[in-house]
């Protein structure tokens, strides 16, 4: 009997690495399309900016395909330039400004339809409009709301006896009105991501602090916020790095102007490239965009990682 089963599992041992390996197959047929996609949508372009960056590439260089190597020397150009320091501090003012506001007060909204109430489904759909509109379209018309004498804002600011204000003409409220145009797109996604957080706690808790005479502000403090921390984390990193890089609505509201005031890294790169056709400090500009980025993705995904630790522990 001994002889017989060792016999029997030799024979059945080919089959089970045939089927290994044709589990092993199929992995990689469903993993090969997106692979490919990530290759060429988002590694070739990466590989080709980093090289450009290293090149004397200029307009000639697009009909001759010769772009002669110059090293670091526009990384030098870019760092070196005046402008640099201002595109940074502003690309820092609208990160800032725009995360910290969308968060809040996409927060105190998910905390407040996280209640049900009659209209609380129709009234959330409702706000995610300035999420679901395209950005040049939502830029356009910020940009027509914010004009000295015919737009909205001035027109109600007129009503209630207040001097109108340059919005997009003067230099101390340019900023601050992209910011707040981005500020409005932005706070659906906070909504929608945090709402979700809220969903998943459990109302048990909710219900065992009322009992132990916790009040509102109570509550969210010592149960809403810890265990909504991990999602809190996702929304400002994911919020960080799509804000670090937006382009289309302060192009479309204040093209960079009036005298680089809204200027941030992004609006220079295209200004750089496409405007001076200094291709080569154009991808050094993205490229620094790109290890920013990176770096925050890194320090994000190191204190997930600290925080499921302490979490399991």
């Amino acid at each position: 009997m001994t002889l017989t089963a060792a016999r029997s599992t030799v024979t059945h041992r080919p089959p089970a690495r045939k089927s290994r390996a044709g589990d092993r197959f199929v992995a990689v047929a469903f993993l090969l399309p997106a692979l490919v996609y990530v290759v060429v949508f988002f590694g070739y372009p990466l590989v080709a900016n980093l090289v450009m960056s290293t090149q004397d590439y200029t307009v000639k260089s697009f009909y001759t395909g010769e772009a002669p190597f110059v090293g670091f020397v526009n990384y030098s150009a870019v760092l070196n330039n005046p402008l640099f320091s201002t595109a940074a501090l502003n690309t820092v003012l609208f990160t800032v400004g725009s995360i910290v506001f969308q968060f809040v007060i996409g927060l105190a909204l998910a905390v407040f339809f996280n209640g049900r109430f009659l209209g609380s489904t129709l009234l959330r759909s409702l706000l995610l409009l300035p999420w679901l509109l395209p950005l040049v379209v939502s830029g356009a018309v910020w940009r027509w709301m914010f004009d000295t004498d015919h737009g909205v804002l001035n027109a109600a600011l007129r009503a209630g006896g207040i001097d109108p204000v340059p919005w997009l003409t003067s230099t101390g409220w340019a900023l601050p009105a992209v910011i707040l145009t981005n500020i409005w797109i932005g706070i659906p996604f906070n909504l929608v991501i945090l709402h979700g957080g809220l969903r998943a706690i459990p109302a048990s808790l909710y219900e065992a602090a009322a009992l132990d005479g916790a009040g509102a502000w109570q509550r969210f403090r010592h149960v809403t916020w810890p265990l909504l921390r991990p999602v809190t984390g996702i929304v400002l990193m994911l919020g960080l790095v799509y804000t670090i890089k937006v382009f289309d609505v302060i192009m479309v509201v204040t093209g960079g102007g009036p005298a680089n005031a809204t200027q941030t890294l992004t609006t220079w790169s295209y200004r750089l490239s496409f405007h001076d056709f200094a291709f080569g400090q154009g991808a050094a500009v993205g490229n620094i965009l790109i290890v920013v980025a990176t770096v925050f993705g890194f320090v994000y995904l190191r204190s997930a990682k600290a925080t499921l630790a302490e979490t399991a522990s």
